[in-house]
């Protein structure tokens, strides 16, 4: 965990309010099809609302969003955004989206009070999710949001999940 990239710096991708998981985030047939290959669903994320976006993004790269991101307790758009090496901000988002975010091991700081405030897509960010410092570089301003919390870090490091529950059975073995 010592050596997990808890900064990213990148371009922003700036979302608005109460965007859905299903055909939102990822098209809605990935979420029926019970899809969970990362590389597969890296390359439809935000299809269907920005065409081209997995190929234009880059690792480092981050999300903001507004309001009630995700709607719906799917978590293929956060194992897409994880996969892509992406970061997310939301000033809100359900439980089950944090906690689907989170499982697929994804570096989200949520809730973010203001953030879509601080940002306007296309500019220079940098997120430290340690420490929940957010710096815009374009705008030359900041914010402190709420820093992932202890707790979760490891199961973030560890990349979601299934990754971390075989990690901790390599250590009792």
């Amino acid at each position: 965990m010592r050596d997990y990239q808890w900064i990213l710096r990148g371009r922003c991708y700036k979302l608005g309010d109460d965007v859905p998981h299903a055909d939102g985030v990822i098209p809605a047939r990935f979420i029926t099809d019970r899809e969970t290959d990362p590389a597969v669903l890296a390359a439809h994320l935000f299809s269907l609302s920005d065409p081209g976006f997995a190929q234009r993004s880059k690792a480092g790269d981050i999300v903001v969003a507004g309001r009630n991101f995700g709607v719906g307790q799917k978590s293929t758009g956060y194992i897409a955004m994880q996969a892509l090496g992406l970061g997310l901000l939301c000033e809100s988002m359900p439980a089950q989206g944090y906690r689907g975010a989170i499982n697929a091991g994804l570096r989200v700081l949520a809730p973010c009070a203001g953030i879509t405030a601080l940002c306007e897509h296309g500019d220079d960010l940098e997120v430290d999710f340690q420490t929940g410092c957010v710096v815009n570089h374009t705008r030359k301003t900041r914010m402190q949001a709420p820093a992932l919390p202890l707790a979760l870090r490891e199961l973030v490091a560890c990349g979601g999940n299934d990754a971390w529950l075989a990690h901790w059975w390599r250590q009792r073995q």
